[in-house]
């Protein structure tokens, strides 16, 4: 005999239980009938029968089913594979694994039982509902079999938080039938997901066009309001409440969070008056320098904004509390590069506004373009992993979507540059699609021909079967496809970190401003990147700078004395004059 069968073995109420062997003589008769005979020394264990050992893994399978679901409901995230093996192994051995083996292999924390109670149920006696005795007779003697050794992260759970189950089998049906209507919960609920993502995809879209149509200034109140958004839910990643004190010595019971979030808030706003004071002092010299109210805001801008940032400074340094102090710089640090990441962005997407609508509305429907066609790309041919940070970005799906967003860009942009109410520059904040807009568009929106090469021209001419001298082309057009390369190859990376950021923090999304989509992070996350590319790209290579009435005026008042001022007045009317412009 082996030394397995030599060597003896008892059985807990918990194996009995698991096993759940309704008729050993069932089993008996089946050894008899396939050759062998049942032993009935007492000094062996019975080694269970092949319909023994397909029952308990049955039995086995269904209690993991129920677990599973179990710890799902609970939010508890359990190994499937652990528990799958604990319970076979145990069934098929004959003998089932405690309760301590088993919880500890799902990593769940369980409420102390003292030693007595161990006792009781190592001795316990066998269940009453199993017919044969003689089987209990046989096992009371059996010592325990040596089960492989469990995992680290098993061992590493207390002996505090272990206790005794019983695994009974199920009587409210087959496990098919509950694993059938929890799929079809799933379906429900991704179903109810789809439609209530695509609902509000359509009023986004909905939205951002109605304000587009109703001019700039509701377009600069969007971004601040997605730049505020945005704001809350980074900064909300970073909060002290989850972090305990650097000082084992402190007491914070009843303590309030040492950083409020209205310093957090506070930083914001500085930020924001600093930078957009800046833009409207720029495109609206005009209005602002011929203001007496506006003037000492305008003249004192700068000054006001360090003095305002100063008071944030001081109160931080005094809101420093011992045994959070490596918490709050880490926090000071977090809020700001939260504003250089996002105010300063938007910043730059606002100037784009005011520069021109198309400034923003075609680099944004470029990102929108890509994201579209790589979803599509990928998901038609995709099969190889681009980024681990993005386990679902496919090679095939960026190169699919780098091409059709070369085409789309061409298309979409020599559609709306068309629209004097797209290219020209703000001057009236109170303009809307409505309104009658005149300006002297850019020279990029201009049309040019280009000058075939005379070879060329020859080869084309012999093909058209008509002379072809000359190419009409807009030169915005090949800026077009400038913003198109930037948002194929380099603005998904905006994604790609804010993947990053997810993981590093173990969510799956920023937020639920946006039902359906998740956070409004989840959407800028891209758009925040191309928009200060699109600044940059443009004030290098297509602003024009030229001499404005507003430019003039501010030198004047910033520069020249009342006096001085005065004395120009009279030159200009002068001027005036002689040319036969009277003035009043």
């Amino acid at each position: 005999m082996s030394k397995r069968a030599d060597t003896k073995l008892f059985a807990t109420k918990s194996a009995f239980d698991a096993l759940a062997v309704e008729d050993v003589e069932q089993s008996e008769d089946e050894e008899v009938a396939s050759g062998g005979a049942p032993s009935l020394q007492s000094d062996r264990c019975p080694k269970p029968s092949k319909w023994q050992q397909k029952k308990a893994a049955k039995l086995a399978r269904t209690e993991k089913r129920k677990q599973l679901r179990a710890a799902a409901k609970a939010g508890i995230t359990d190994s499937s594979s652990k528990v799958t093996s604990s319970l076979e192994k145990s069934a098929i051995g004959s003998t089932v694994l405690t309760e301590d083996e088993l919880f500890s292999s799902e990593g769940e924390h369980l409420p102390p039982r003292s030693n007595t109670e161990s006792d009781r149920e190592e001795t316990a006696p066998p269940p009453s509902h199993i017919p044969n005795s003689s089987f209990s007779d046989k096992t009371a003697h059996c010592t325990p079999i040596a089960l492989p050794p469990l995992p680290e992260e098993a061992r590493a759970i207390p002996e505090a938080g272990k206790r005794t189950i019983t695994t009974k089998p199920t009587t409210a049906g087959p496990p098919i039938r509950a694993d059938a209507k929890d799929l079809d919960i799933e379906r429900s609920k991704k179903r109810q997901n789809m439609i209530t993502r695509t609902l509000w995809t359509f009023i986004m879209i909905g939205g951002f066009v109605g304000l587009l149509l109703m001019g700039h200034a509701y377009m600069i109140i969007l971004v601040m309001l997605c730049q505020a958004l945005v704001y809350r839910e980074v900064t909300a990643l970073f909060s002290l409440k989850d972090h305990a004190p650097d000082t084992v010595d402190t007491d914070t019971r009843g303590q309030k969070d040492p950083w409020s979030k209205t310093l957090n808030w506070y930083f914001f706003a500085v930020t924001n008056y600093f930078l957009y004071g800046e833009s409207i002092i720029y495109y609206f010299k005009h209005v602002v320098f011929t203001d007496g109210q506006l003037l000492p805001f305008a003249m004192n801008h700068r000054i006001i904004s360090f003095t305002l940032y100063t008071i944030g400074f001081m109160g931080f340094v005094m809101s420093l509390q011992r045994g959070y102090l490596k918490q709050q710089f880490g926090l000071f640090c977090w809020v700001h590069m939260s504003l250089l990441l996002i105010v300063v962005s938007s910043h730059f997407i606002v100037n784009n506004i005011l520069e021109g609508l198309i400034w923003f509305w075609v680099p944004a429907a470029l990102v929108i373009c890509n994201d579209v066609f790589a979803y599509i790309w990928g998901i038609t041919l995709g099969r190889t992993p681009l980024i681990k940070l993005s386990p679902k970005k496919t090679v095939e799906g960026f190169v699919g979507a780098f091409w059709s967003t070369l085409i789309f860009s061409v298309l979409w942009g020599s559609y709306f540059m068309q629209f004097k109410y797209m290219i020209c520059p703000v001057h009236d904040l109170g303009v809307s699609i409505w309104s009658d807009v005149q300006c002297v568009p850019n020279p990029v929106f201009i049309r040019r021909e280009w000058e075939i090469w005379a070879p060329l021209r020859v080869f084309l001419s012999q093909i058209l079967g008509r002379p072809v001298a000359v190419i009409p082309y807009v030169p915005y057009q090949l800026h077009l496809l400038v913003f198109a390369i930037f948002a194929s190859l380099v603005a998904p990376f905006g994604g790609f970190f804010a993947s990053g950021f997810k993981r590093a923090f173990n969510i799956k999304d920023f937020g639920h401003s946006i039902p359906g989509h998740g956070g409004m992070t989840d959407r800028m996350d891209c758009q925040f990147l191309m928009g200060v590319f699109t600044y940059v790209y443009y004030s290098s290579f297509i602003r024009e700078h030229h001499v404005t009435v507003g430019s003039i005026l501010q030198s004047i008042v910033s520069g020249l004395s009342v006096e001085e001022q005065l004395e120009l007045m009279k030159d200009l009317k002068k001027y005036m004059q002689g040319r036969g412009i009277l003035m009043d």
